[in-house]
């Protein structure tokens, strides 16, 4: 659904008030968990009305397609559950600190996407309300000044993606606690029990479900 570009750039606003978000790097080097029976079909990432917040620096929609699709498929991939769900992604708003602005402004980065997972065998839609996501840069010793001050841009937005894919990541997780999906708490059980070795079911091979398929714009 199209926002109104003044009402997006208020959330921006709003935004750079709020706390960090979890660090999506530092949580890949964590031992994989699976996510029920799921394992990703393919990533589309796009961004038609993407706004850029105050006091922010410029990427172009492209950018950000590529450095969230990345951080999706990275974060994903390691997933292999015995069934295969499409992620589809709307990069709706950015702000990328800038440097020379004065530390009095706290200036931090932010991103704002919008997520639908889709299931590939029930050719439907698991949320047919895109879930916004807003996500902060995280703390560390170089953002506590300022990313702007310390890291470039291409470092900023990696670092977003990453933390983004890990809020999409920890919100599949609360779904499929409050709504089932990816098979419920009994796939997520069952999958532990493979993962450690005490069962055979198999995961999802590639003969087994769409050719795999990166789709930006």
């Amino acid at each position: 659904m199209f926002r109104p570009v003044p009402l997006l750039a208020a959330a921006l606003a709003a935004v750079l008030t709020l706390s960090a978000c979890a660090n999506g790097q530092a949580n890949l080097r964590k031992p994989v968990e699976p996510i029920g029976d799921f394992k990703l079909g393919f990533s589309e990432v796009v961004a038609p009305n993407i706004v850029k917040g105050p006091l922010s620096r410029d990427a172009s929609a492209e950018e950000w397609t590529q450095a969230v699709d990345a951080a999706i498929e990275e974060r994903f991939d390691r997933q292999t559950g015995g069934k295969y769900y499409h992620i589809g992604t709307s990069v709706e708003g950015y702000v990328l600190a800038q440097p020379g602005v004065p530390l009095v402004f706290s200036p931090k980065s932010a991103l704002i996407l919008r997520v639908t997972v889709w299931d590939d065998a029930a050719q439907r839609k698991l949320n047919d309300t895109p879930e916004q996501i807003t996500v902060m840069e995280a703390i560390t010793p170089e953002t506590l000044a300022g990313s702007g001050l310390t890291q470039s841009r291409e470092v900023q937005m990696r670092n977003l993606s990453a933390n983004a894919a890990l809020q999409i990541e920890m919100w599949m997780r609360r779904e499929l606690r409050a709504q089932g999906w990816f098979g419920g708490e009994a796939a997520q059980k069952a999958a532990a029990v493979r993962q450690d070795g005490g069962g055979n079911a198999p995961a999802a091979s590639a003969a087994d479900g769409p050719a795999r398929e990166t789709v930006t714009q």
